[in-house]
């Protein structure tokens, strides 16, 4: 049950930033397919980190291309 409650923030953060999580958006680029600079990638994941009370190691969040990976960071 807590696995559909964090999914549920996850949702509502990437809504937020207007980002659909169904189909194939959720494999999209950040930067080249949503055009989304680095500094809003990185208040997206600080955001996503703070309302799961997660933090991802800062190597792996360099490696982030898509809204999936961040997902799959987070929910691991």
């Amino acid at each position: 049950m807590k696995n559909y409650t964090d999914l549920r923030k996850i949702s509502k953060v990437f809504q937020q930033y207007g980002i659909d999580l169904t189909g194939k958006r959720k494999y999209a680029s950040f930067e080249s397919d949503l055009r989304m600079d680095k500094v809003f990638v990185s208040g997206l994941i600080f955001e996503l980190e703070y309302e799961l009370r997660k933090q991802i190691a800062d190597d792996k969040v360099e490696k982030v291309q898509a809204p999936a990976q961040i997902i799959e960071l987070l929910m691991s």
